[in-house]
């Protein structure tokens, strides 16, 4: 009997040793999203040239919204410790009646091409810059860039130039990109579904045909926040199509045991579980660097994933309600020092212009409750319960790690997830917004890691 048992233990061992896992796809999320029933007839497939407009009518309500608005008094000495300040809020609301000229932004908007495709039933509002020029043989690199919450399209206007065109702002043009960055539907102006369940999943799936129809076969991805996700989702749906996943946020839903143990042990054995010097700072001590911290911050997320359409529908009638409601994540997850601040920091690193130019695309678009939305689709069958949570992505990955990031992901943990992390850099400065923060920084990473995939051949390695 007990040869018996050795011989099956022994049995078992060699096949997990010596069988290869296969590696397992996200599969493709077809849907529809929009009014009614899907008709019989083929989708539009057309590509339509968009341009940003705004009538007299929408400025003229705007400002009456602002004319009227309510303030209330902080506390003393609060700063941003309770919420966007209303001192600071003022300020704000008056350089907007005042100084801010929406119209001068919407050329700055328009500057770049923008067009919308029909795409699942619902119009997907993307932008898509070509390079200026081309060293003789040279081509372009597609590039797909996503944005979240409660960003947009927008937060890519400074990085394009920097990777459109790197040779005339002192970067090294060896990799020019074709950049397409899209709204997500929901977003600025793409439409928002009709339908429910439109999640991550989704969004990377209409991303995938997107590329596909603008007959981009192969291509990089690049994403922080919801763009994280949506491009994960999109590398595990077809990692024979993207060449490389760069990443300014990776965090990691399925949490094991090996993650519990290092967050207890981490801080005094950090060379046990693959920690760096740098991951120890960022991440301990624990109970304020990560716990508090997730606790003070994940307030929005909660309602949003739970009843998006309540505090929505405040935040879509009162353009004041708005902006307190984004300026606090910018001031926040750009650097949580800022909150001992009245102003919340927000000239230090931003000017009023950008950050009232990215408000008014929720508020013209009318899109705060759509986005909001997309929390809950996320989240409300829980997580770490979801196909894509539990696949791994095997595609080349590059992380920039900034440092104020709201939670530090080490690459310890990232790695089990990103099969194939090729480079982690811990970035000198920057928070959550990097691509409006810091431009230059994330160009460089980008960069080079896709100077390494492209020198490597990396990407076709994975299919050898």
């Amino acid at each position: 009997m007990l040869l018996e048992v050795f011989l099956v233990l022994g049995t078992v061992i060699i096949y997990l040793l010596f069988t290869k896992k296969k590696e397992e796809t996200l599969p493709f999320k077809e849907g529809w999203w929009g009014k009614g029933q899907k008709p019989d007839t083929e989708e539009d497939t057309t590509i339509r040239p968009f341009k940003v407009e705004t009538t007299e009518e929408e400025l003229s309500d705007l400002f009456r919204r602002l004319d009227q608005a309510r303030f209330t008094e902080p506390l003393e000495n609060s700063c941003f410790h309770y919420g966007t300040n209303s001192v600071y809020l003022r300020k704000v609301v008056s350089y907007w009646k005042n100084q801010f000229n929406w119209k001068k932004q919407v050329e700055v908007l328009n500057k770049y091409p923008q067009f919308k495709t029909k795409i699942q039933g619902i119009d997907i509002h993307f932008v898509h810059i070509k390079p200026p020029r081309l060293p003789e043989g040279q081509s372009a690199k597609p590039l797909l860039m996503v944005h979240g919450w409660p960003g947009s399209f927008y937060e890519f206007y400074k990085i394009i130039p920097l990777l459109t065109d790197p040779a005339s702002h002192g970067l090294s043009d060896e990799h020019i990109f074709e950049v397409v960055c899209p709204s997500i539907p929901g977003y600025g102006f793409s439409e928002a579904p009709h339908k429910q369940g439109f999640n991550s999943v989704s969004a990377a799936s209409v991303f995938y045909e997107l590329m596909l129809r603008l007959g981009f076969n192969e291509f990089y991805t690049q994403g922080g926040d919801w763009g994280w996700l949506i491009c994960t989702n999109l590398a595990q749906i077809a990692p024979n199509h993207v060449k490389g996943l760069h990443l300014n946020l990776a965090t990691v839903t399925n949490v094991g045991f090996t993650h519990l143990l290092s967050i207890l042990l981490g801080r005094y054995l950090p060379g046990l579980f693959g920690f760096q010097e740098e991951d120890v700072r960022r991440m301990f001590p624990f109970l304020e660097k990560g716990l508090y911290r997730i606790l003070l911050e994940s307030g929005y997320a909660h309602i949003q994933a739970t009843k998006p359409d309540t505090v929505g529908c405040a935040l879509n009638d009162s353009p004041v309600g708005l902006a307190a409601y984004i300026l606090e994540k910018f001031s926040t997850w750009t650097d949580l020092e800022f909150r001992n601040l009245e102003d919340g920091g927000l000239d230090r690193k931003f000017n009023l212009d950008d950050l009232l130019t990215n408000i008014m695309i929720y508020w013209v678009s009318g899109c705060i409750v759509s986005s909001m939305r997309f929390y809950k689709e996320n989240f409300q069958k829980g997580v770490g319960t979801q196909k894509h949570e539990r696949l791994t992505v095997q595609v080349p990955t590059g992380i920039a790690s900034f440092p104020n990031e709201v939670m530090h992901t080490p690459q310890a943990w990232a790695q089990k997830k990103y099969t194939n992390i090729v480079s982690f850099h811990f970035m000198p400065r920057g928070g959550h917004f990097a691509a409006l923060e810091e431009p230059q920084l994330l160009a460089e990473d980008i960069l080079q890691f896709v100077g390494k995939v492209e020198k490597e051949q990396l990407w076709r390695k994975k299919g050898e």
